[in-house]
């Protein structure tokens, strides 16, 4: 039997948008005027999940956006919870004028809270929406609330400060960095005296080995470490080889798990080294539904991503996802045809093999040489 030490689970997931229309169903809505070319309000976004799923209550309690991923983490109970919050968490009217603004008001941060979460990464496009007054806010209200943060900061130094996360027999490192790939103006990049995020202008060699030297330093201490990076495009399967090259660097590095996100659907995966590699973990909550376009991608399909790591190397054990449908604005579990079609879709050019189970659960079964039936970490 393997000791209780043995194990680390985690909770992993994409994007988590609580602004626009998210934030205006919550007990505490921001003013909903927007700024982009075709809505000015942000209850539109409410009316258009309405017309496609029916009637969506308001103002909902904040656990509410979260639907059965709760029973999902309730009955799973990993270690650590980790998400990319996509949404400045403020007040500040000094909107970004980039054409999509993401915010929710401070007094919501319940919703974030109500998945007792653990890490909320930062260095994303979406967190200077409402300048640096509103990230200094953000950062402000989430350390309130007992949020961890990773990615952005006060300064440099703080945008590039791990969050760490303990549990039993070890903890956790997190780095979230942010690529101009995924849309961050150079402009949001932290400087030694001025707010922003942990800024990578691309994914060159050079900006890959000072990221890696900092991963081997959070390595040196003991913890396990995740390196967690917004880049590339929000729609499409297709992963750029400098993106491939630049995820390996990191598991060369010391890195045990490398999770990507910015595209709005899951992408292919991979494990590389026995460690799990998410190119693109697609969205877990956000207002889209109801919206048009890139219906091919199933962006109404989300994932919950429960990655089981050997507590001492960090080598992956077990990977399973749980398949959730959006639908009135909060999250149920996908049908099981549902669970098929996104199984399909998360190989791509690693050799992954990806199965549901007759209860819709997604498990990697295999990917390159690595397996889950026979991988020494699994033997008991």
């Amino acid at each position: 039997m393997r000791g209780s030490n043995d194990l680390v689970r985690t909770f992993l997931a994409g994007d988590v948008m609580t602004g626009r229309g998210i934030d205006q169903i919550l007990p505490h809505p921001v003013d909903p005027r927007i700024h982009e070319p075709w809505i000015q309000d942000a209850r539109t976004y409410v009316r258009l999940a309405e017309q496609a799923n029916g009637p969506v209550p308001a103002p909902v309690a904040p656990d509410y956006i979260w639907g059965d991923a709760l029973i999902e983490l309730e009955r799973r109970s990993p270690h650590v919870r980790i998400v990319n919050l996509e949404t400045s968490v403020t007040q500040s009217d000094d909107y970004w004028p980039k054409g999509i603004n993401y915010r929710m008001h401070p007094e919501n941060v319940a919703c974030l809270t109500a998945a007792r979460l653990d890490v909320c990464t930062l260095a994303n496009n979406h967190v200077l929406d409402y300048g640096r007054t509103g990230l200094v806010e953000t950062l402000a209200t989430l350390r309130d609330a007992g949020l961890r943060t990773a990615g952005a900061g006060a300064d440099l130094d703080e945008a590039r400060r791990p969050a760490v996360v303990e549990f039993p027999g070890g903890r956790l490192a997190v780095l979230a960095l942010g690529a101009a790939s995924s849309g961050i103006p150079a402009a949001w990049a932290a400087t030694v005296d001025t707010p922003g995020v942990d800024f990578l202008p691309d994914l060159s060699d050079a900006v890959a080995d000072a990221v890696a030297a900092r991963v081997r330093r959070a390595r040196d201490t003991g913890a396990l470490v995740l390196v967690s990076i917004h880049w590339g495009s929000n729609w499409g399967y297709a992963i750029e080889p400098d993106q491939v090259r630049f995820a390996h660097r990191m598991v060369d590095a010391g890195a045990d798990v490398v999770c990507g996100h910015s595209s709005h659907h899951p992408r292919p995966l991979e494990v590389y080294r026995r460690r799990l590699v998410l190119y693109g973990c697609g969205d877990l909550i956000n207002d889209y539904e109801g919206v048009g376009g890139h219906q091919e991608f199933r962006s109404d399909l989300r994932l919950m991503y429960f990655a089981t790591l050997h507590a001492r190397t960090g080598e992956l054990v077990a990977l399973e996802m749980v398949p959730l449908l959006a639908r009135r604005m909060r999250l149920v579990r996908a049908t099981a045809a549902d669970a098929a079609w996104i199984a399909g879709t998360l190989s791509g050019p690693f050799d992954a093999e990806v199965a549901a189970t007759p209860e819709g659960v997604l498990q990697l079964r295999s990917a390159g040489p690595w397996k889950s039936a026979g991988n020494p970490a699994v033997a008991s």
